[in-house]
């Protein structure tokens, strides 16, 4: 097993509702591997999450420099659509594609990626329900070709559909650190 302790990441989380096990998860699945992070938010201090989780804020989503990172990772839940979905996220998308880093979003949070015109002709995937598919609505408004599935790899673009995938999420990232 590989070990990358050269490498860092960025998750970022909505100051408040973040999904708990999308954050957790992931952060598990790379700190076992070596790999540092760092988490960002739209407010200093403690991000608070849907459930129980906190995690300390190292820096604001304004004030991240992909080319200081292998990867920046947007978690979702209810908050991310609230806190994230705005210019300096828009921004961090897209100067993390220019720099050819790995830009990896799950849950609702694929529709970040694709507002920022991020996801034009690649293929995603986001969260949605059978009462509501607004979340696949904009990903193709936006250019995105919607595909089904649990985790979606489009070059350096990682996608994934919610909690249940929170683990092969982290996995799939691993995988594209070490490529």
């Amino acid at each position: 097993m590989q070990n990358l302790t050269n490498k860092k990441v960025v998750i970022v989380v909505a100051s408040k509702d973040f999904r708990d096990e999308e954050y957790l998860t992931p952060k598990k699945v790379l700190e076992d591997r070596g790999v540092e992070i760092k988490t960002a938010s739209d407010k200093s201090g403690i991000a608070k999450g849907a459930g129980d989780a906190e995690a300390k804020v190292d820096l604001l989503v304004s004030d991240v420099k992909p080319a200081d990172f292998d990867a920046v990772i947007f978690i979702g839940g209810a908050g991310a659509l609230v806190c994230l979905n705005n210019e300096d996220s828009y921004k961090l998308t897209q100067s993390t594609i220019e720099q050819g880093k790995i830009l990896a979003a799950i849950c609702i949070a694929p529709v970040i990626l694709a507002r920022a015109g991020i996801l034009k002709d690649k293929q995603a995937t986001v969260w949605s329900s059978p009462l509501d598919k607004s979340s696949i609505e904009t990903l193709k408004e936006n250019g995105a070709k919607y595909v089904g599935g649990a985790v979606v790899i489009d070059g350096k673009i990682i996608t994934a559909n919610g909690p249940s995938a929170a683990k092969e999420f982290g996995e799939k990232i691993v995988e594209e650190l070490i490529k």
